[in-house]
């Protein structure tokens, strides 16, 4: 039987397979968005202290996403190529990665999370509180990546609905212990802002849970050893080959993020509790579109391992237009409704959030038109197995771009102007993509099949 990625119809197979991953996606955004509701319900500084651990979850999340990224290019590969032992010992091998992925951010959780908060502020309340979040999520991280780790492989086969109904379980869990543990609803302690950790990581322990069932218990075209396996480090070279510039994209990220939080602080931490709504915020715009990557991504390596170049360049601009799409939709809210959504953040309605929160939300959100060409472009890259190329396309836009122009900006316009540092960073990394996709095309792909 031909294994739909080389047969159905392009843009039927993007929907097919990415309408799962992109709920998945949109989900995970409201792990985010949930905790971030309720503990704004505490106070200013509450919501701030989750924002100053933000840049932390990111790196978290980068070494998660980054590796997975890895797994799936090259599964969805070796399965184009017909290589399915291959294909089996990458699965493997990257189940296996998610351990020691976990051990080194429990270590960082156990012995750095307070001396890296301390780095950013000396607010007692957001110091302790947020010590208390960022020890509690990254001793979890287990759950978290065991789970994403295990999605990766079975979405490289194609089947993106299994994936889909573990995020909606941890979502319903998360969403479900967050007011109960924050303010201690019935039987349930009073934690305050570790109650929102503790839901987080229940959540996600129950997504794990399932998503064994699923890739343990069913049959798929790819299986994981448990038995009689051996390391072979080139094996892992190739999963690192995509996944390890996919890491360091997502931890370019964060530490963008931790500069913004540092030249934001030197105004008022009313703007650090403003760029944490929107990180959140923009996190629900830009996760569709990350599924729809995801979507996008296996069917990219699945036709570039067969030789076939029509069909990868068909799920290219067919998933950049529907990436276009959802972005536009992101910017058109953001900017007809700025008060309405930073009302859901401001719970003791300060004046401050919506004064310097309206102008920011409708700056920073003109960069979602050309992040959707920035994503798409990275999809093909990676497919290909040229993650370091996307790898530039993050240097570019979040270290050259965005924190020199927050910071020339606000020393010469004030505060207004450092939000508009994102979207002209954004045209800087669109340039590069440009020429990196030409230099690409003309090298790896004009040729493809002859």
């Amino acid at each position: 039987m031909q294994n739909k990625m080389g047969a159905m119809p392009v843009g039927r197979l993007i929907l097919n397979m990415a309408w799962p991953a992109m709920l998945s996606m949109m989900i995970l955004a409201l792990y985010n968005i949930v905790d971030s509701f309720f503990v704004a319900r505490i106070g200013e500084e509450a919501l701030a202290a989750i924002t100053y651990i933000f840049p932390v979850q990111m790196v978290q999340m980068s070494c998660a996403i980054g590796t997975g990224v890895g797994i799936n290019s090259l599964i969805s590969r070796r399965l184009g190529a017909k290589k399915i032992e291959e294909a089996n010992l990458a699965a493997s091998h990257g189940y296996r990665l998610a351990f020691f992925n976990w051990a080194a951010f429990a270590l960082v959780g156990i012995f750095l999370s307070r001396p890296i908060l301390e780095v950013m502020t000396d607010t007692p309340y957001i110091l302790d509180e947020g010590t208390k979040y960022m020890t509690i999520v990254l001793i979890g991280s287990l759950f978290v990546f065991v789970q994403a780790f295990t999605e990766k492989i079975i979405q490289a086969t194609g089947n993106m609905i299994l994936p889909m109904f573990c995020s909606v379980l941890g979502a319903a869990f998360n969403i479900g212990l967050d007011p109960l543990l924050i303010f201690g609803i019935g039987p349930f302690p009073e934690m305050g802002v570790a109650g929102a950790a503790v839901a987080t990581i229940t959540g996600q322990f129950f997504s794990m849970c399932l998503g064994q069932y699923i890739l343990f218990g069913r049959k798929h075209p790819v299986k994981v050893k448990l038995r009689g396996f051996q390391w072979q480090g080139s094996i892992v070279k190739d999963i690192y080959a995509v996944g390890f510039p996919a890491i360091l994209m997502q931890c370019i990220g964060s530490v963008m993020q931790f500069g913004m939080n540092m030249i934001l602080n030197s105004y008022t931490e009313t703007a650090v509790a403003v760029m944490g709504v929107y990180g959140r915020l923009q996190s629900f715009i830009f996760m569709p579109v990350f599924g729809l990557n995801q979507g996008v991504l296996p069917i990219m390596g699945y036709n570039y391992g067969a030789k076939n170049k029509k069909r990868l360049m068909e799920a290219y601009k067919k998933g950049f237009a529907f990436a276009f799409a959802i972005m536009a939709a992101g910017l058109i809210v953001f900017q007809l409704f700025p008060h309405e959504i930073l009302s859901a953040f401001n719970a003791q309605g300060n004046q401050d959030m919506y004064d310097i929160g309206i102008p920011a939300l409708r700056a920073v959100s003109w960069c979602f038109l050309p992040a959707s060409y920035g994503i798409m472009t990275s999809s093909v890259f990676q497919g290909t197995g040229h993650g370091f190329l996307s790898l530039w396309s993050s240097l570019i836009r979040q270290l050259v771009g965005i924190l020199p122009l927050a910071y020339i900006l606000g020393k010469l316009y004030g505060l207004n102007a450092v939000w508009w540092s994102f979207p002209l960073a954004e045209i800087l990394g669109t340039a590069y993509l440009v020429i990196a996709f030409v230099w690409l095309y003309k090298k790896d792909i004009k040729h493809l099949g002859e």
